[in-house]
């Protein structure tokens, strides 16, 4: 099984920015994908962003395109989210997530594909 730890998130005022990371270890293989989703109270879950490990190909939300951008580091199991021009409204939990292929529904990353979850990271934007 795989176990996703994430790490990075804190305060930042709006307009800075931030990288947060996600660190997968255990049994990798049927892992294809990894993305990063997040959940404001009172907000359904949003998935920002999704990269392909193998090749690499990035997916994202149209509320952090251009702002956002996944990357991975394949020799440590690590996934990256750079997140830059922060707004108060990208406060939140993120989450990541580990699965298959990268689905999508309209202006954001599906969950459906994903079979792994870590436990979240808090980020606060303040203005």
């Amino acid at each position: 099984q795989v176990q996703l730890v994430e790490s990075g998130g804190g305060s930042v005022e709006a307009g800075g920015s931030l990288r947060i990371s996600c660190e997968a270890s255990g049994d990798m293989s049927g892992i294809y994908s990894m993305a990063w989703f997040r959940q404001a109270p009172g907000k359904e879950r949003e998935g920002i962003a999704a990269i392909y490990i193998s090749g690499g190909s990035s997916y994202y939300a149209d509320s952090v395109k251009g702002r956002f951008t996944i990357s991975r580091d394949n020799a440590k199991n690590t996934v990256y989210l750079q997140m830059t021009s922060l707004k108060p409204e990208d406060s939140g939990v993120y989450v990541c997530a580990a699965g298959s292929t990268v689905a999508t529904m309209p202006g954001q990353i599906s969950a459906l594909g994903m079979h792994y979850w870590g436990k979240g990271t808090l980020v606060t934007i303040s203005s």
